[in-house]
């Protein structure tokens, strides 16, 4: 096992990798920009270095500084978390060659899972459904035409690199494909320096379901089940929940067998997350891998007690699983909220600034993932998320009660929050009867809100 852990990140989860180390007795260096310097999580690692200024292409980006950092520290190894590097197979192979071991996948499957159209022909050999898509990246507007004329419109758009909806765009018709396809190629060139794209067939509707897989270096993988996580805003992910609602029994067994096959058959090891569509017959379709621990992934701890992050240091000390897939038992509901700083009222408008009033929720079933206290200043350089409210309890209506509850305690002043959204979500009858796709939001609470759509 590890003596000595670096985790390049920020936030809560550099906070929930500092714990999880606290838990393996492992010592924990913290890097932090300029913007986090007085964060209080930072307190809780035995040394803690300042990687650069604000701006995360000068800090949590710059992998020389971090490489640096580590060297200086002497660890052994760099818990990469979610964003920023954590899916940059560079990174993980810069780490390895100077005898830091990267807390994650070998940088061959992450390179072939991190391009969707590989990823895509991974899923074939694995036989996994995927969307009816183009044979290929596309690379010129006739090639485009072509397909959608195949298989009929509406076609999305999408970057072969990257996710989090950048680079995506939906074609409804000839001139919207032909205005998307360079849309899409310059908004993916600026995010992942890679402006290739290829299509994909819309469907109408779907729910997003994904599945938590872990795997070992000696072949051994394992699912932890489902979650859904339908409900977004624009791609991005606000609430996330398993089991997933309504889900026959039938399908839930496949599509955590086609998971873990095409884990397999990918050569991964440590955590991912395999994400699927499902049409609303119940038609389920791949569409990317995660390779890396997700911010949704104590959705899945809860429900199966197994500790995600812990799992993943073992693996990459070399240890085996140790367990089988017979020993993961889903137990109950567990439902996450993502709680951002953003102004729902004025069309998610980011609400950077100093947390005045923080009083978070408790009791039974409760859990919140933070690294926010009362005074806090939320940078304005960096993702919106500063707190991840979970609940778990025996059966779905138990745990949307509870939310409730949480939600009604939970008090942030002194920025705007989407915990006034959350709490129409959890009162919203489409939501409570399990009847979700990732529309909703858009249909429900943004079309009458300033440049809703």
């Amino acid at each position: 096992m590890f003596q000595r852990i670096m985790v390049a990140n920020r936030g809560e989860i550099a906070l929930r990798v500092i714990r999880a180390c606290r838990d393996l007795g492992i010592e924990v260096v913290a890097v932090y920009s300029e913007a986090d310097r007085g964060a209080a999580y930072l307190e809780l690692a035995d040394e803690a270095i300042c990687i650069g200024p604000g701006p995360a292409t000068e800090s949590y980006l710059k992998i020389p500084r971090i490489i640096s950092a580590a060297e200086i520290a002497g660890v052994e190894a760099i818990h990469p978390g979610y964003g920023f590097l954590s899916e940059n197979a560079h990174f993980a192979e810069v780490c390895r060659g100077c005898k830091i071991e990267f807390i994650g996948p070998p940088e061959e499957a992450m390179r072939r899972l991190g391009n969707k159209n590989a990823a895509k022909q991974i899923a074939r050999q694995a036989n996994v459904p995927v969307v009816p898509g183009s044979d290929g990246l596309i690379t010129d507007p006739e090639q485009a035409k072509e397909f959608a004329n195949r298989v009929g419109y509406p076609v999305l758009i999408k970057a072969a690199a990257g996710g989090g909806g950048r680079g995506m765009r939906v074609a409804r018709n000839e001139l919207d494909l032909v205005s998307g396809l360079q849309a899409a190629a310059q908004e993916a060139e600026a995010a992942f320096k890679d402006g290739s794209v290829y299509l994909e067939k819309y469907l109408d509707r779907p729910r997003h379901i994904e599945v938590q897989i872990l795997g070992d270096r000696f072949g051994n993988v394992v699912h932890l089940y489902e979650r859904d996580c339908s409900l977004q805003r624009r791609h991005q992910k606000l609430v996330e929940e398993s089991p997933a609602p309504n889900l026959p029994v039938e399908v839930r067994e496949a599509i955590c067998a086609a998971a873990v096959r095409l884990a397999k058959t990918a050569g991964y090891y440590s955590a991912g997350t395999c994400e699927f569509l499902l049409d609303q017959q119940n038609n389920f379709y791949f569409i990317e891998v995660n390779a890396r621990i997700q911010v949704e992934h104590p959705v899945s701890e809860l429900v199966t007690g197994v500790d995600l992050v812990r799992e993943q240091i073992r693996i990459a000390a070399g240890e085996a699983l140790g367990y089988t897939q017979s020993d993961i038992v889903h137990r109950g509901c567990a439902i996450e909220c993502r709680i951002n700083a953003e102004d729902p009222a004025n069309d998610f408008r980011p609400s950077p600034g100093q947390i005045t009033t923080w009083r978070p929720p408790g009791g039974p079933g409760v859990r919140l993932d933070s690294h926010v206290i009362t005074g806090y200043k939320v940078p304005p350089n960096y993702d919106s998320l500063v707190a991840k409210l979970l609940v778990h309890q025996p059966t779905r209506t138990e745990a949307l009660a509870a939310m409730r509850r949480a939600l009604r305690e939970f008090v942030v002043e002194g920025i705007k929050t989407t915990i006034p959204l959350h709490r129409d979500i959890f009162n919203t009858a489409a939501f409570v009867e399990g009847k979700v796709d990732t529309t909703l939001i858009e249909r429900t609470f943004m079309q009458s809100k300033p440049g809703g759509t």
